[in-house]
């Protein structure tokens, strides 16, 4: 069975997050970080190259495919910032958020001026609930 390719690493989050050139790119990160921090109750770790995670979940598929991955997380990507909620999305709690985007597991947002703060906070934590909830 072919190994996952992100992997945790022993990178600097703070190193990492200070290498972002655009100052509110930046800011944004280190907002989303007290977010899940807090959400979380855990020490955020780099994944590969890009990802800030927080927490750890061990998945196993039907099909008996299995791994670890953390419990949500985040990305500054070139378009946008990607957050990784593997507890899904309430959909009542994203009719109030603001602009945004999903894709499977993923919360795609332009910037953060772009949405409600509470409610990303309120997303945030529902769904590292529901992904504790789901391990047990």
């Amino acid at each position: 069975m072919a190994e996952l390719k992100t992997q945790v690493t022993k990178a600097n989050v703070n190193k990492f997050l200070e290498g972002i050139k655009d100052e509110k790119k930046r800011q944004d990160c280190y907002e989303i970080l007290k977010i899940m921090k807090k959400a979380t109750k855990a020490e955020p770790k780099m994944w590969g190259t890009s990802i800030v995670g927080f927490g750890d979940h061990h998945y196993m598929y039907a099909s008996g495919r299995e791994g670890d991955w953390f419990i949500t997380g985040f990305s500054p990507r070139a378009q946008n910032l990607t957050l990784y909620m593997m507890g899904g999305f309430d959909s009542e709690v994203l009719q109030r958020l603001g602009k945004y985007k999903t894709g499977k597991g993923c919360l795609y947002i332009n910037k953060l001026a772009d949405v409600d703060l509470k409610v990303l906070n309120e997303l945030i934590t529902k769904s590292v609930k529901q992904s504790k909830a789901n391990a047990k």
